[in-house]
């Protein structure tokens, strides 16, 4: 019998790497913490993405520096079968080489070269003194200092790789490099690392660290201040601050905050080149008018950008609905400048591994009788005068001199149409009453600051209302607008999770700068046509806040502004309410649900999945994403005793569902579609669509198994397959649970002389075989 891949990992490839002098100093295995699927009012974690081997070569001096990835498959398999996860890995990591191995041969991938190796013995596995050889960066120039410099102890794995692949750019002798991390991965963090590691080896002589706004300097001062106490300052219009190394400022103190801005300030203070690192925070928010006099007047220090925004967005929707001009030329000027990303970590992936808070995406749509707003806007003639008020002064808005047809964007921001207005926060109101209650934090993006004004008033009174209703103590304030100079007022509240000041209505005053981890809901009442300032404005809301329980949010799109959500995001809606067009009644809406983070919409036409391929979402029938499923699966396996076999094995149970569609969620879509229990292991959803298995619960199956068996431990671990399914039985925590280690724990259960896998099998009882019992 072929051995696991656990037991290949102990037996053949761990002796094997520590013959080619892989001390276990320079193993580390790295897990994320895992993706949060949405469970109704909370979220619960999934597994983390999990590296096998991060393999490190040794530094003179006793440092080390990750070199490769190696993922370990179990030795039944090809040794070239974990490549691509390997090289995944390797990305995230930003290491140049990737492995993958069966315990016998391996296969190496090269980025530098794009080549793969045919399979070889793990006998002739490179030592990592044969990588250090082959890396493209000779470490022995003194530009390669601080990449030497260990990894600090807060720093995530992404945030390290990071750090690393700047330092790398500087190793090479370049002076230019770009970050593209989502909001809420701290990128922040990533400038601490990045200048901790320049100062201890010497190569920090003045930094400069460049941001947009106020909030976001007072927060980089703060995260710097921990790490560099007072050789971090702030540069002010009175106080240039010449003595810190490392100086703090707004681009509006250096006077380039608009791009005819003047810039004595900076030719006043600082001569050229006096600063030796400049880092440009949130690049993609300034483009080059705003920045490019502090690069031009210090041509000779090594500039950094940071971004939250991607090399490129795959939509959903109809690409000549994006006004892409200023998003184009933003992208177009960090690019040009700072070159292609040295590094990548976009929203989509700090959510699949768990670092962001989960997004649950819920589209309304309000229409009012008689008047139907649509993304290309509308013609005077489908207006009506008496039902619009001017933004501006309040009054109602005539049509002499208006133009002939309104986009939507101008539309919002230039009149109101008071009934869609009341009844779009009536609407949001009855969800926040819906899911939890109305004490949300919740950031609404409004048109302009006189449509922010009216949301906040109506807001408060729909809450007054509910006060008097229920017999709640009212707050004062609960929404309030957050435009302009209103902003000091009630943010302070709003940002610290005070038992007040609940709705804060903006236009995009704080797409960026501001941190609010509790932050429950984003909301848009207002149109958008800019795919980065939506992303911005979503990024509000990703961050998790464990504390409080915080683990999703909400996402509430009354103007269809999630249309540019990125294509990586767009699978991941729950269900939509609508109105009628004449009525405004509630009808009955499609059936469309979130299972494991993919959409699901039942439509006229029958069920279908929207499955990410190449970037772009395809449209599949559930009736024919059952049938690629079953078809995969019927070529492994000839009937349910074999499916369950393949399926009680941990390593063949991987390997049969890596190859589904969307092999991640492939039983959460199933489950959802067929309307099974959510408690239905994988296992019962599979074998009732394939081979017609009546589905039972994992309490069911368990209670079966109890009621058979007098052994306390073989009870107490059917208990935990009643909790978790077959993974918990697969969990190196099994045997560390309460209720088993009470009934005598591993060696109890050795005692019993029933095989794990006999006990799987009889758990996971066939028709044939429950009906027999």
């Amino acid at each position: 019998m072929s051995l696991n891949e656990t037991d290949t990992c102990a037996k053949l490839i761990n002796p094997a790497l520590h013959r080619r002098y892989w001390t276990e100093s320079l193993i580390r295995r790295e897990q994320t913490p895992g993706p949060i699927t949405i469970m109704g009012a909370g979220g619960r974690r999934g597994r983390g993405r999990r590296t096998d081997y991060l393999l490190h070569a040794r530094l003179e001096g006793g440092g080390k520096l990750p070199i490769a990835v190696l993922e370990a498959k179990a030795e039944e398999f090809p040794p070239d079968h974990g490549l691509e996860q390997a090289k995944e890995d390797a990305r995230l990591h930003h290491v140049p080489f990737a492995f993958a191995t069966n315990g016998h041969r391996f296969v190496e991938h090269e980025f530098a070269t794009g080549r793969t190796t045919r399979p070889a013995p793990l006998t002739e596995f490179p030592t990592w003194e044969d990588l250090l050889r082959r890396w493209d960066i000779d470490l022995k120039r003194a530009e390669a200092a601080p990449l030497l410099k260990p990894r600090h102890k807060d720093d995530r794995a992404y945030q390290y790789a990071a750090v690393r692949a700047v330092l790398e750019r500087i190793a090479r002798g370049e002076k230019r490099a770009l970050l593209s991390l989502a909001t809420g991965t701290g990128k922040t963090r990533i400038a601490v690392s990045l200048l901790r590691a320049l100062r201890d080896s010497g190569h920090l002589r003045r930094a400069l660290f460049v941001c947009d706004r106020r909030e976001l300097r007072d927060q980089a001062l703060g995260a710097l201040g921990n790490e560099f106490k007072s050789d971090a300052a702030q540069a002010t219009t009175r106080n240039p601050e010449k003595n810190a190394p490392i100086v703090v400022a707004t681009y509006q103190t250096l006077g380039i905050d608009t791009e005819d801005g003047d810039d004595s300030y900076l030719t006043r203070h600082y001569p050229e080149n006096y600063f030796s690192h400049i880092i440009i925070d949130e690049c993609h928010r300034s483009a080059w008018g705003k920045w490019s006099a502090v690069l031009e007047r210090n041509p000779d220090a090594v500039h950094i950008g940071l971004t939250a925004t991607p090399r490129t967005y795959e939509y959903v929707g109809d690409p000549d609905d994006l006004d892409t001009n200023d998003d184009a030329r933003i992208t177009r000027d960090n690019h040009e400048y700072f070159g292609e990303p040295v590094y990548e970590y976009s929203i989509a992936d700090a959510m699949d591994d768990g670092w962001l808070a989960a997004m649950q995406l819920v589209r309304a749509e309000i229409f009012i009788a008689g008047l139907l707003e649509r993304e290309q806007g509308v013609s005077r003639d489908d207006l009506d005068a008496d039902r619009l008020r001017d933004a501006a002064s309040g009054e109602r808005a005539t049509f002499s001199e208006t133009p002939e047809h309104w986009d939507a964007p101008a539309l919002g921001r230039r009149l109101h149409i008071e009934e869609r207005l009341d009844e779009m926060c009536r609407d949001l109101f009855a969800r926040l009453l819906e899911t939890g209650g109305p004490d949300q934090k919740t950031l609404i993006f409004c048109a302009s600051d006189a449509h922010a004004e009216r949301v906040a008033t109506e807001m408060g009174n729909l809450y007054a209302i509910w006060a008097e209703r229920s017999g709640a103590r009212p707050v004062d304030p609960y929404a309030f607008k957050c435009t302009g100079a209103s902003e000091a007022a009630h943010l302070p509240l709003f940002k610290d999770n005070d038992a007040r000041a609940f709705i804060a209505c903006t236009v995009d005053l704080i797409t960026t700068g501001v941190d609010v981890p509790w932050l429950q809901n984003v909301v848009w009442f207002r149109y958008l046509k800019s795919p980065i300032l939506f992303h911005q404005m979503l990024g509000r809301g990703t961050r998790i806040h464990a504390e409080s329980g915080k683990l999703h949010f909400t996402a509430y799109d009354y103007t269809n502004a999630s249309r540019l959500l990125d294509a990586s995001l767009a699978q991941r809606p729950v269900a939509e309410r609508e109105r009628k067009p004449d009525s405004g009644e509630e009808r009955d809406p499609p059936s469309v649900f979130e299972a494991g983070g993919v959409e699901v919409r039942i439509e006229d036409e029958g069920a279908v999945v929207l499955v990410p391929e190449g970037g772009r979402l395809r449209r599949v029938t559930l009736a024919d994403y059952r049938a690629d499923i079953t078809n995969h699966i019927l070529d492994q396996v000839d009937g349910i005793d074999a499916f369950r076999e393949q399926w009680i094995d941990k390593d063949a149970r991987a390997a049969m569902l890596e190859g589904l569609p969307q092999h991640k969620h492939s039983p959460d879509i199933l489950r959802a579609a067929a309307g099974l229990d959510e408690s239905c292991d994988g296992y019962d959803v599979l074998a009732h669509l394939i081979f017609d298995e009546k589905p039972r619960t994992r309490v069911d199956r368990a209670k079966r198994f109890r009621k058979s068996e007098d052994r306390a431990i073989l009870r107490a671990i059917a208990l935990q397959f009643g909790y978790g399914g077959t993974n918990a039985l697969d969990s190196g925590a099994l045997f560390r649970t309460p209720a088993v280690q009470a009934a005598g724990g591993i060696s109890a259960f050795e005692a019993s002389d029933l095989p794990m896998t006999d006990l799987k099998r009889r758990v996971l009882a066939t028709d044939a075989e429950w009906r027999d019992a």
